[in-house]
């Protein structure tokens, strides 16, 4: 008995199922969904173009298309992680080094050192700050009793003044 060709086409999907089962990519998935329809357009007795062409538009729909399914359906309700420096604002810091209201100094975040500025005048060593903004380097601080809309106007004048500190 010789294979027909929806037959043939529900093999390579059979195969791809179970080729996807083995790798972790979400690729060959959209191909068996592919060989699948072209089975189908293969049973609905249309020739091998035919079949081609359902089997590369539905693949390459599915697979253009794969970031937004998963993104929209899987991930609507996934929490932003923030890594890197985004992770560090609005994280508690210590200061190593006395910020001055001129030079600055360096504060500890996370085990490593930072140039810092203040954003709420002078800060002695050991104090507890919290990190408002983050410039190149540089950590923008201030005391966390102190309240972002006084503390921010003072230190934009400051930035302005400072602008070729590094």
């Amino acid at each position: 008995m010789d294979p027909t060709a929806w037959q043939l086409w529900l093999i390579a999907a059979i195969a791809l199922g179970v080729l996807e089962i083995k790798l972790s990519g979400f690729v060959t998935l959209w191909f068996a969904v592919g060989a699948l329809m072209a089975a189908l357009v293969a049973g609905a007795g249309l020739g091998l173009n035919s079949q081609l062409f359902a089997f590369t538009l539905v693949s390459a729909i599915l697979f253009g298309a794969s970031r937004t399914i998963f993104k929209n359906i899987f991930m609507r309700d996934a929490v932003h992680l923030k890594t890197g420096v985004e992770a560090m604002l609005g994280q508690e810091a210590v200061v190593t080094e006395a910020l001055e209201d001129g030079p600055g100094g360096t504060v500890r975040i996370n085990g490593e050192l930072w140039m810092a500025r203040s954003l709420s005048g002078p800060l002695p060593e050991g104090e507890r700050v919290t990190v408002e903004q983050i410039e190149g380097l540089k950590l923008w601080v201030r005391r966390p009793s102190a309240s972002p809309e006084v503390a921010l106007q003072p230190a934009r004048q400051k930035k302005k003044e400072n602008a070729g500190w590094d």
